[in-house]
């Protein structure tokens, strides 16, 4: 898993509240397990019409917007089913941070299990960093998550909070699987030991 300690990009705004999992990926491109390639299925149902082609008034859709790493979004995020293909999508996509005022508990967790940081802000620090979003590729968004904070183009600060388990994971590259191989040199030790006192085992 790539780390994640400092983030400066375009941030794109998504005014609407209750974005669920199958509005962020929907079912048809739940067939793989793959976590490549899904970034042609993200917002599909908003992305595009039913002929195939984009809509123009989608917010990523739209050239300042296309590259953005960060997505700037409306309350409780991720709702819905616990499909693991969301932040996949989202990755795949390139975006790199989701701030909203709230999260889906299960998307939260599987934000950070694949390199996503999710940031919970305040109703009042959306607003302003939505306001910085619109703004497009002119004002771009820095998120510190070593100093646990997120910059704004004119120089104003928000700052945030993150679990420090989370947030130690996150700067180091940490999935579950990173973090067991953390632990290679006591897992040996122990099988050996094991395997020497119980060798018809």
């Amino acid at each position: 898993m790539d780390k994640f300690t400092k983030l400066t990009g375009v941030a794109a705004p998504l005014r609407i509240v209750n974005i669920d999992t199958d509005m962020i990926i929907p079912k048809d491109y739940l067939k793989t397990i793959k976590r490549t390639g899904l970034a042609k299925g993200l917002f599909a149902e908003m992305r595009f019409n039913e002929e195939g082609h984009e809509n123009p008034d989608f917010v990523l859709n739209k050239p300042a917007y296309r590259k953005a790493q960060i997505l700037v979004a409306g309350d409780n995020f991720g709702c819905g089913s616990s499909r693991e293909h969301a932040p996949w999508a989202l990755l795949d996509f390139g975006i790199r941070c989701v701030i909203s005022t709230s999260f889906a508990d299960i998307f939260y967790n599987n934000c950070f299990k694949n390199g996503i940081l999710p940031v919970v802000v305040s109703p009042e620090d959306l607003e302003k960093l939505l306001d910085d979003a619109d703004r497009g590729a002119n004002a771009t968004l820095t998120v510190d998550l070593e100093e646990q904070e997120i910059r704004g183009p004119d120089g104003g600060v928000v700052k945030f909070s993150i679990d420090e388990f989370r947030r130690h994971c996150l700067l180091n590259g940490l999935d579950d699987i990173g973090l067991t191989l953390e632990k290679s040199s006591a897992i040996d030790n122990f099988e050996k030991k094991t395997a020497e006192s119980r060798p018809w085992a």
